[in-house]
């Protein structure tokens, strides 16, 4: 197929690098700026000619209705309670973003608390962290523009409605902690950075300060502060109101430093929990000066251990809940007992125990299935230490969301709300299959489809990875993916080396030295699905976001004949100059540091950006950034869409979608995601087709085979 549209002209400029003794051009970076003209007239360009192409689908408009028909089912987050009042986010049709209730009881209607809604007209403003006071009157509550992740902090009065006249500004990765008389909060905040580079800058060197009400930003007290430029601290207080917590990582490496600061007895200053960063530790709760952790010390798949502040070496723990064979995301103190949510081979468990760690009971839940929908990404499961109640969330792939409760002393489970979507689950079957890598390791993947497709050698698949940062990747519902079956596509999962899955070791054998691995993992997936009788190369789709756009981004480098099609979202592709920007340098946990000369070798040999060759022939390819994301900064997108372009030697577009007023994801508006989700679908649809008609004419050609 001759290709019918010229790609918008990219400037090839001087700009070099010189690693180690090797020098390695940097043509396109001018485009790392977003905000120059020539940036913005490219993006442009680029945009205009995505938008033509996919003008051709004769399904986007289809798509796009039958998208806004599934968003607009109503959506209820999992309730909690703060000093008898219950907090509960709802997002009714097709608002473009969830209203916050508060209730008298869980099951209450209630009144709107906090609609994000109303903050701006375009729907660009959104509510991205939320956190009442312990006693219920006091609401702090994050809001970002143009889903960017600096973060603004007010305060609404629960009764009123109204807001205090105090602002916190510029703090970034950061929850908020209340002092349980509501006199004020602390909070992570970092400089604001020069004019103009809000959103390239790099993100360093964070603060715990804690706010009074009543009073300025500028007189707020600052109370930690790191050692070292990497440290990214974090604060709470325990549920006694007796310690400070102040957690710290070194970026993203999977190790944690806890520290303690007697609120009664301030003067003794900060006594060290889990000193040095050898091992990952979370409080789970306290009694007096023994506390819960969660950690993985001597543990890889994470035990809960009970530490006395008076002697918190590690030698002297005491287990309360072993480690076992499953993976122990995380541990809660409700009710007085321990209540764990636990993979096992990807799918979500809950178990109860008590604090002497024994095993109470399950939780039943439903098979492939994972917990969601929870306040400040608690897992989806909410509780408090004095109360009896939990509620929790279960999503699968075809479930959209089930609300349940569970009564810890009457060990009664009930169903509160049915999933609301009109997409029925008895429609769509899941199954889990273990994929054999190249190394012999076996990868979990599961396969969804509507009850009716069979493998019949020719389904349209999207096979959806991510692989890092100790993130597991179990089932999840998506109304995009939901489309995508419905219209008989297969949608393939894998839970990948490097995630969360299997606890450290799963980790540790995806990510530095290793990282090449997982994108073996992945194209084993892809030769799973190509030879298992459900698709081939032509019909596979591959689709990742973040870390997950580096995924798709290094397969479709090193294996393009693998697949017909890949899709790009917010991806890191640049992996030798990652670290220069906004949160990048912290991500050295997972890829390595370019500075150093063995893992720069590691980098440059998969970064996608520095692998394009001239004149090889890549799949159809579509790369989907925002122009606020300052996280994974838009340049990575950009300069890799322009070296594909400029190198693809095969008929398939390469295609870029910039969204305007948009970050990385968090806080996007409803309308928008309709209107991306629709042109990711139709391109997908688009491009399969072509790759299919493109086999046809391709065996039609082909001499005769030998009998």
């Amino acid at each position: 197929m001759a290709r019918e549209w010229e790609y918008p002209p990219a400037r090839r400029g001087d700009d070099a690098d010189e690693y180690h003794g090797e020098t390695v051009p940097d043509p396109y970076r001018w485009l790392e700026d977003p905000d120059s003209e020539e940036t913005i007239a490219w993006v442009r360009s680029e945009n205009d000619l995505t938008d033509a192409l996919l003008a051709a689908s004769p399904a986007r408009e289809t798509l796009r209705g039958r998208l806004a028909e599934l968003w607009g089912y109503p959506r209820f987050g999992v309730p909690f309670e703060r000093g008898g009042r219950w907090f509960q986010s709802r997002q009714l049709g097709l608002q473009d973003h969830p209203v916050l209730y508060v209730m008298d009881a869980p099951d209450d209607d209630g009144r709107p608390l906090l609609d994000a809604n109303l903050l701006s007209e375009d729907g660009t403003v959104a509510v991205t962290s939320l956190a009442p006071s312990d006693d219920g009157r006091l609401l702090a509550y994050g809001t970002s523009t143009a889903g960017s992740d600096w973060r603004t902090w007010r305060v609404r009065v629960v009764d009123t409605g109204d807001d205090l006249p105090d602002v916190v500004e510029w703090s970034k990765y950061s929850s908020v902690a209340w002092r349980k008389d509501g006199s004020g909060y602390y909070y992570a905040a970092l400089e604001r950075p020069d004019p103009g580079k809000e959103y390239t800058a790099e993100n360093r060197s964070p603060w715990i300060s804690f706010h009074r009400l009543g009073t300025s930003q500028a007189d707020d007290e600052i109370v930690f502060v790191a050692s070292e430029p990497d440290w990214l601290p974090d604060a709470e207080v325990t549920d006694d109101d007796r310690y400070l917590v102040i957690s710290v990582r070194r970026g993203t490496f999977p190790e944690t430093r806890l520290s303690v600061l007697d609120l009664q007895q301030p003067g003794r200053g900060f006594r060290p929990l889990a000193a040095g960063f050898e091992f990952e530790a979370a409080v789970v709760g306290n009694e007096g000066t023994t506390f819960f952790l969660l950690t993985d010390h001597r543990a890889g798949r994470r035990r809960v251990v009970a530490a006395d502040l008076e002697n918190p070496a590690p030698e002297g723990w005491r287990d309360v809940i072993p480690e076992s064979g499953d993976t122990l995301l995380s541990a809660h103190l409700f009710g007085g007992r321990l209540v764990c949510h636990c993979l096992r081979d990807a799918c979500s468990r809950l178990r109860v125990h008590s604090l002497t760690g024994e095993h109470l009971r399950d939780i039943p839940l439903p098979a492939f299935a994972s917990l969601a929908g929870g306040f400040q990404h608690e897992g989806g499961i909410e509780g408090r230490p004095g109360s009896d109640v939990v509620h929790f969330g279960v999503v699968s792939f075809a479930d959209s969301g089930s609300l349940w409760r569970h009564h810890l002393s009457s060990e009664e489970t009930a169903l509160v709300r049915e999933p609301a979507a009109p997409v029925d689950p008895a429609g769509f079957a899941t199954d889990q299959v273990f994929v054999t890598s190249d190394d012999g390791t076996r990868v979990p993947l599961f396969l969804t489809r509507r009850r009716d497709v069979q493998p019949a050698g020719e389904v349209p698949v999207i096979l959806y990875g991510y692989g890092g940062f100790d993130i597991p990747i179990s089932p999840f519902f998506s109304v995009t993916q939901a489309v995508w079956m419905e219209r008989g596509g297969l949608l393939a999962v894998a839970s990948l080396r490097g995630g969360g899955e299997y606890g450290r070791e799963w980790h540790d054998a995806g990510r530095l030295a290793n990282k090449q691995k997982v994108f073996d993992d992945f194209c084993a997936c892809a030769r799973w699905l190509a030879g298992s009788g459900w698709s081939r190369p032509g019909r596979i789709a591959i689709n990742g976001g973040s870390n997950g756009g580096l995924l798709v981004g290094a397969c479709l480098t090193q294996h393009p004949e693998l697949f017909g099609a890949a899709v790009a979202q917010v991806g890191v592709l640049d992996m030798l100059r990652f670290h220069k920007f906004t949160i990048g340098w912290a991500w050295k946990s997972d890829f390595g540091d370019p500075d150093d000369p063995e893992q720069y070798r590691w980098l440059r040999a998969y970064s996608p950006l520095h692998n394009v060759e001239v004149g090889r022939s890549y799949p159809a390819t579509l790369l989907m950034t925002g122009d606020h994301d300052d996280r994974v900064v838009p340049g990575h997108s950009f300069k890799f869409a322009a070296a594909l372009q400029a190198a693809q030697g095969g008929p398939a577009p390469i295609l870029v979608r910039v969204e305007t007023a948009a970050g990385h994801g968090q806080g996007k508006p409803t309308s928008k995601q309709i209107a991306e989700q629709a042109d990711f679908l139709a391109f997908l649809e688009l491009a399969l087709e072509l790759a299919l008609e493109r086999d046809s004419a391709r065996e039609e050609n082909a001499p005769p085979r030998r009998s």
